[in-house]
């Protein structure tokens, strides 16, 4: 009987393409890092070859994790992602600790910064500088711009309650309008004829940090541009024909989004020496602004709005098929689980996700200390999610493998090396948040075996 209810009970629909695809992992990469981060990297490592250096290894790394993830999600094409990987690896309480994390922290936090960021973007528009106006202040603060957050948060939310496909089509036309947009502000600075150009690489910013730890900085802030590929693998479930079209998407959206990082920061650099860089915190905008004034201003304004939104669709569509994963697995209340019998998709999972967020966003800006707490925790699974392809090769040589690594075993190797020095410098950098994230992991685990025993009753 119970065989036959799982069997009529409604199902994850694939409905992906591999355009989509594409999309999730071009769209939910590229966010506002590309137009903030080469100042944060240009202060770290003091000249431009550096910075475009630190941007070249980024991108070789994560591509190195792009090639390994597509391995795992072409082996196990299933809803979870990371979750899975770990759970058949290294056991349920693994794979539980990940989701844990995913559900308490990381993609709440993700969300809710989003949205804030944002809003904050749009307030630089005169129209909504009303945002920053608090609209109740009793029992709790609450700003126009914080209800703004809230209702991005609720649309997307509610576009991938209604449908994993709808989601999909809104990533994918707004992911191709964002790559147009950027192009454009690439392109736009090589216009730029009254600076001093090609010498602009040459020149250096003399108060950078320097040396190995600068460079490490800079390459921190590139990855941290560069991070989101891995949200495809958690919808594998809805991709149709995973086992060709999570590799594509992921090699190919991955190479992309690098082409488009380096043109984006050779024409920064092509319109402000490197001490320009350094001293703007909006590094892009100012150079568009310098090629076309006011509107060159509100161009980049617009992108970064449209970008981050095409983001919060990503993320919020990947994070809900994570404890959707685990409860299916019985390690969660059993209604995260459910499939929405019209729109098949993780309803409940969803709206748990939605709330987890909104509450952050109502505490303020204090939810972004929670988001740091998510990147040593971030690191430490990318890690132990890439080591699973040698448990993998190991214990099951003659699975069925659509797609393997190439250059195995050194390319999953580096991938997991590098993830081990970020790791290790992202807890140095702040051992107390790394060290509270530790302890939030470390909470899931009486959780974990709270929820086997009473699936085992």
């Amino acid at each position: 009987m119970s065989t036959l209810a799982s069997q009529k009970a409604p199902q994850l629909a694939r409905d992906l393409g591999v355009s989509h695809a594409s999309a999730i992992v071009v769209g939910t990469i590229i966010g506002s890092g590309i137009f903030l981060v080469p100042s944060e990297m240009m202060q770290a490592v003091g000249s431009a070859k550096l910075v475009f250096l630190a941007w070249l290894v980024g991108g070789l790394l994560s591509f190195f994790g792009a090639l390994t993830y597509a391995e795992l999600g072409a082996m196990k094409p299933e809803a979870g992602g990371e979750y899975v990987y770990v759970r058949d690896a290294y056991g349920p309480l693994g794979g539980f600790l990940y989701a844990w994390t995913t559900l308490l922290i990381s993609k709440p936090a993700s969300i809710a910064t989003i949205t804030y960021g944002f809003v904050r973007i749009l307030g630089t528009f005169p129209v909504f500088a009303f945002f920053s106006h608090p609209l109740v202040t009793r029992p709790l603060a609450v700003s126009y711009g914080q209800i703004a957050a809230i209702t991005a948060a609720v649309f997307i939310s509610f576009l991938n309650y209604i449908g994993v496909k709808k989601a999909g089509e809104f990533q994918l036309v707004f992911t191709i309008l964002k790559v147009l947009i950027i192009v454009g502000i690439g392109l736009a600075c090589f216009a730029y004829r009254e600076g001093a150009g090609w010498s602009n690489f040459a020149s250096d910013f003399a108060g950078a940090k320097g040396g190995i730890a600068g460079f490490m900085a800079a390459l921190v802030a590139a990855l941290w541009a560069y991070d989101g590929w891995n949200d495809l693998n958690q919808v594998a479930g809805e991709i149709r024909q995973p086992e060709r079209n999570i590799p594509i998407a992921l090699i190919l959206g991955v190479a992309m989004v690098g082409a488009l990082y380096i043109l984006v920061n050779a024409g920064v650099q092509y319109v402000l020496p490197a001490a320009a860089v350094a001293a703007s915190p909006r590094p892009a905008s100012d150079a568009v602004a310098l090629v076309l004034g006011a509107l060159g201003a509100s161009i980049v304004s617009a992108g970064m709005a449209l970008s981050m939104l095409v983001t919060l669709n990503g993320t919020t569509m990947s994070g809900a098929r994570v404890p959707f994963a685990a409860a299916r697995d019985g390690y969660f209340f059993p209604a995260v689980a459910k499939v929405h019998p019209r729109f098949l998709t993780p309803s409940v999972a969803i709206l748990l996700q939605l709330g987890l967020a909104v509450a952050l966003l109502l505490v303020g800006q204090n939810f972004r200390q929670l988001f740091t707490l998510a990147i040593f925790a971030e690191w430490l699974f990318y890690m132990i999610t890439s080591s699973t392809v040698f448990v993998f090769r190991q214990r099951e040589p003659d699975a069925p493998r659509p797609y393997r690594v190439s250059g195995y075993p050194v390319v999953p190797a580096l991938f997991v090396l590098a993830s081990g020095v970020l790791l290790y410098y992202t807890f140095t950098d702040n051992l107390l948040n790394s060290a509270v994230g530790s302890m939030v992991i470390l909470a899931g685990v009486p959780v974990f075996y709270y929820f086997r025993r009473r699936s085992s009753v």
